[in-house]
């Protein structure tokens, strides 16, 4: 049975259940609660209860007791359904903008890419090995549907603005003022060995990468290794990175590569609890404290900036145009936290 390097997250489907026994004086119709409209869109109770869910079950499986994962879901409750609330937005956002088919194209990418990584000829094939693996394929599609569409709208209507927003003066001007920023730092460049945990026993996992640890110090092919381990998760599906700041990378990626020379094999290390990552580094290039006027590097600096307070007001501006009804048993629960942002920019009395 083939492995996939999937990490699964929590799966959100919206839909009302009418069931009906037509045509009797008995008849009984349940109809799911309403928690909350969002224009012609709504939030269930049972959506809430399946995230609720999947995000318990998510806590479990890393070592929490269910009763303390419950306890803090349930406090938590407030802003899960805010968080709906404005994943609903944005969803509504991309139709307005004529997104379906680029966001379909990009989960279409995804799958591609794992038949390609998987030797799998057919769609059908690849969703049939992944169904063995306890993996939904229709849930895993509306998860990337929904993370490709927060991207986009965000992307478009937030992170463009804010990177080309400022002009060539203003520019200048932010380099000028922290050109401490703007030094060179460290590069690296690595190759990878990646064994997932998808599909398998992790402690057998851990074992494996120990043992693959070993061959590589011991002159094994670094190349034929990883492409038998499905390289590619912590070098963004390629395998190698090429002269990329050090500053860039996880912490426990920067740990683990820390005082290993070029040419030489880091300890494996756990990414993400998705799989184990051995990285052979291939080149490094120490940092300078000279400092540099890169206005790309400026730009995404001011972005990274600004893109906190941006997002929220663009958040804040599609509720406000939007219609929000929130049922009385949850408006207590909800409205301190989906409008905190507008609370706080009206004048005080």
């Amino acid at each position: 049975m083939r492995k996939f390097k999937l990490a699964v997250l929590a799966i959100f489907a919206l839909f009302l259940i009418n069931f009906g026994i037509a045509a009797q004086e008995t008849q009984t119709r349940v109809v799911d609660e309403v928690v909350a409209q969002v224009n012609d869109g709504v939030i269930t109770l049972s959506r809430i209860k399946r995230e609720k869910k999947a995000i318990v079950d998510g806590m479990v499986q890393e070592g929490k007791k269910r009763e303390e994962a419950e306890k803090i879901v349930n406090e938590k409750e407030g802003e899960l359904v805010a968080n709906l609330i404005n994943e609903e937005l944005l969803i509504q956002k991309a139709k307005e903008m004529g997104l379906e088919s680029e966001i379909e194209a990009t989960v279409n990418s995804h799958f591609v890419q794992l038949m390609k990584e998987n030797n799998m000829k057919t769609l059908e094939a690849l969703y049939a090995e992944m169904s063995k693996s306890g993996v939904n394929p229709q849930e895993l599609r509306e998860n990337w549907r929904k993370q490709a569409t927060r991207d986009k709208v965000i992307g478009k209507e937030v992170q463009f603005k804010q990177y080309w927003g400022p002009n060539g003066t203003q520019v200048k001007d932010y380099f000028d003022k922290h050109k401490e920023k703007f030094t060179k730092p460290e590069t690296v460049s690595l190759s990878e060995v990646f064994i997932s945990f998808a599909g398998r026993d992790e402690n057998k996992v851990r074992e494996k990468a120990k043992q693959i640890y070993a061959d590589l110090k011991g002159g094994a092919d670094f190349t034929k290794i990883a492409k038998e381990n499905d390289p590619g998760v912590a070098t963004n599906g390629t395998g190698k990175a090429e002269n990329v700041r050090i500053t860039e990378y996880p912490d426990k990626l920067v740990n683990a590569i820390k005082g290993v020379k070029v040419g030489e094999i880091a300890p494996p290390f756990e990414a993400d609890q998705i799989g184990m990552v051995i990285l052979r580094i291939d080149g490094r290039e120490q940092a300078s404290s000279e400092s540099q006027f890169d206005e790309n590097a400026v730009r995404m600096a001011m972005m990274s900036e600004s893109m906190p307070d941006a997002q929220k007001k663009f958040l804040a501006r599609l509720r406000e145009e939007a219609f929000i009804k929130i049922s009385d048993s949850y408006r207590p629960l909800v409205n301190p936290i989906l409008f905190a942002e507008e609370r706080k920019d009206k004048p005080k009395s």
